[in-house]
């Protein structure tokens, strides 16, 4: 798939898009970066999800986390998935196809919010999170096992394509595989009518991730994630039509009082309305 997408493709849908918050935690500053220099204070992190829609077809990107998994780790769910796209009008049972960008407890949960829906998850990510690397309790304490094992049964049920590299899923949306962050962690690049953009998801957390070249602490391998940056500027029509996965300045920059969206949810197929803070 072309890298450099320069102007919208005349041939290709354009897709609306939606990032919707799901909650919420406030962490040390500091603990977003991994050389923290001169940081302090509190920084606020948003749990994310996206919904796609061209036409009838409508896919969701990431289910945020199970109120297991958040009770364990003092997080809140403020929102389900299905009621988070019934917010936009849309049922749950419509929702054909549910891309996970990776299987951390906070992107993989909920799947049963989503029963019909096809799940795409990268082969590599499969095999992380039931192999060798999960009897470290410093890598497996990102997941939740009962999120693997229903994925997992899912596979064995046939609702899952297990991607292995790069995909185009649908016209105008591709499965872009950058790992770094995870074995298996791939973005989401979407054709809007202003353009290219890319879902990031946790190949970067915040926009300093990304301007700074300082990445979020959590990470299999540095060198994939720093290169990750570069892939991603190349695949979005601009550095406007990036989203991080956790930046609370996503909604600030999208918030337009003439959407008529809830508090919470915003719409990526227009442009931004605001610079990202330095």
């Amino acid at each position: 798939m072309a890298e450099r997408p320069g102007r919208p493709g005349p041939d290709l849908p354009d897709w609306d898009v939606w990032a919707l918050r799901l909650g919420s935690v406030d962490r040390p500053a500091r603990d977003n970066f991994l050389m923290p220099c001169a940081r302090s204070g509190a920084m606020r992190l948003d749990f994310t999800m996206w919904v796609a829609r061209a036409g009838d077809r409508v896919v969701v990107v990431d289910t945020g986390f199970s109120e297991r998994a958040g009770e364990k780790r003092g997080r809140r769910l403020d929102l389900r998935p299905a009621e988070a796209v019934r917010r936009l009008g849309i049922e749950p049972g419509r929702v054909s196809e549910v891309v996970l960008t990776h299987l951390h407890f906070d992107h993989a949960g909920n799947l049963g919010d989503f029963p019909q829906a096809q799940v795409s998850v990268q082969a590599g990510e499969l095999e992380y999170t039931t192999g060798k690397a999960m009897t470290h309790p410093a890598l497996n304490h990102f997941f939740e096992a009962d999120d693997v094992v229903e994925v997992v049964r899912r596979v064995h049920d046939g609702g899952v394509r297990v991607v292995e590299g790069d995909l185009e899923l649908a016209p105008g949306l591709e499965l872009c595989l950058i790992g770094g962050h995870t074995k298996g962690l791939q973005v989401v690049r979407v054709h809007t009518a202003r353009g290219w953009v890319v879902l990031a998801s946790d190949a970067l957390h915040y926009y300093a991730n990304f301007h700074e070249r300082n990445p979020f602490p959590a990470i299999l391998d540095l060198g994939q994630m720093l290169d990750g940056y570069d892939r991603i500027g190349r695949l979005a029509a601009s550095q406007d039509h990036i989203v991080p996965g956790h930046d609370p300045a996503v909604f600030d920059r999208y918030a337009d009082s003439h959407d008529d969206l809830p508090d919470g949810t915003v719409a990526l197929h227009r442009a931004p309305r605001r610079a990202p803070a330095p």
